[in-house]
């Protein structure tokens, strides 16, 4: 029999750590799992677990993330060409998750994904409101597909994922309250809500407009889109913008100030990566998977959303240090880095920046 490798190995031992965790959480709910079982149903140390995941909250994650990463076949929701059949097949999809009656609670908590009493610090909290405004965004950027007149469906978005988060909640304490079919028809039918919806951010007249710069630009590596799943490389002209899991919200600064025709991606970075970042990828990933199987590839937003859990882009754009309070942006043309911006606003900034002459 051939020796594994070192890779093979490793990988080995981390797929047995999340299949002991798994039914460890599955039994008995985050609160009261305990890392050593996991390690004596793994058949490891307890050292082997902390060496492949820093934390059980990291590992929670972990198990969540490959649970939406390798699902179990699920059929396809049929493209929608009105708004209203769009959220009602996506609200749909979304409450697949609920857990059903007969579900044991640590089983149905694990089934809806919930993170109740897993984030109760504040930088965990400040995440979670920043990431689900993105994930409003993202939501609203695939609804303004259908509504070309109607610039902005954020608040519509917001509403919609207020609805379905509340929805999960009252499952995860009380199974079994509630129709998820009369959920979908109310989302259905919020598309009827005259929301105002308007863009105009109080503090955006008073962001310092980019500087102008010709910078060498060396792409980094290709790393994955988290919306179309497809490598996102960085060798084309456009808006890149570093967020921390703090500033999420100034992804909309640069998809609305972008120029026709403008790449926009944002890159999410986080002084936290093994468990801030591991909480983007969980909640994104399920978003846009839930958006896959209801709209057509070409009404995706065509914002590009990277991971950069090893600060390769922001260190290419010339961030040394980042949090997640960081917010910069440049502007590429023709291989060179010609605006640059830091601060609250660079997002903005940058996006509204005149290309090169």
């Amino acid at each position: 029999m051939a020796r594994l490798t070192r890779a093979q190995q490793q990988e080995r031992t981390r797929a047995a750590v999340l299949a002991a965790a798994r039914a460890e959480f599955a039994e008995r709910g985050y609160a009261d799992a305990k890392v050593d079982r996991i390690a004596e149903r793994a058949e490891l140390t307890r050292g082997a677990v902390y060496s492949n995941f820093p934390s059980k909250r990291a590992l929670y994650l972990a198990v969540l993330i490959d649970s939406i990463e390798h699902p179990g076949a699920a059929a396809a929701a049929p493209s929608s060409s009105s708004l209203a059949a769009a959220l009602s097949a996506f609200a749909r999809v979304w409450l697949e998750r609920l857990p059903l009656t007969g579900d044991t609670p640590a089983g149905g908590k694990l089934q809806l994904r919930s993170l109740a009493g897993v984030f109760d610090d504040e930088p965990g909290r400040t995440a979670l409101a920043q990431i689900t405004r993105l994930e409003a965004l993202l939501l609203a950027l695939a609804l303004e597909s259908r509504v070309p007149r109607h610039p902005r469906r954020v608040r519509l978005a917001e509403l919609v994922l207020t609805l379905l988060n509340g929805a999960g909640h009252l499952a995860d304490a009380a199974p079994g309250f509630g129709d998820p079919f009369d959920v979908t028809q109310a989302c259905r039918h919020l598309t009827g809500l005259d929301l105002a919806d308007t863009w105009d951010p109080p503090h955006l007249p008073y962001v310092a407009p980019a500087q102008a710069v010709r910078d060498a630009w060396q792409p980094p590596a290709e790393l994955p889109d988290q919306i179309s799943g497809h490598q996102a490389g960085f060798d084309a002209d456009g808006v890149i913008a570093v967020l921390g899991a703090g500033r999420l919200e100034a992804a909309e600064e640069a998809v609305r100030a972008a120029h026709p025709g403008d790449r926009v991606t944002v890159a999410v970075v986080t002084g936290d990566p093994a468990e801030l970042g591991r909480l983007v990828r969980l909640r994104i990933g399920d978003l846009t998977g839930c958006l896959r199987r209801v709209f057509a590839p070409d009404a995706l937003p065509s914002l590009r959303l990277v991971l950069d859990d090893h600060a390769t882009i922001a260190s290419a754009i010339g961030i040394p240090d980042i949090d997640d309070a960081t917010e910069a942006a440049v502007r590429v043309q023709a291989g060179k880095i010609v605006a640059r911006a830091t601060g609250r606003g660079a997002a903005h900034a940058a996006a509204t920046a005149g290309p090169l002459s």
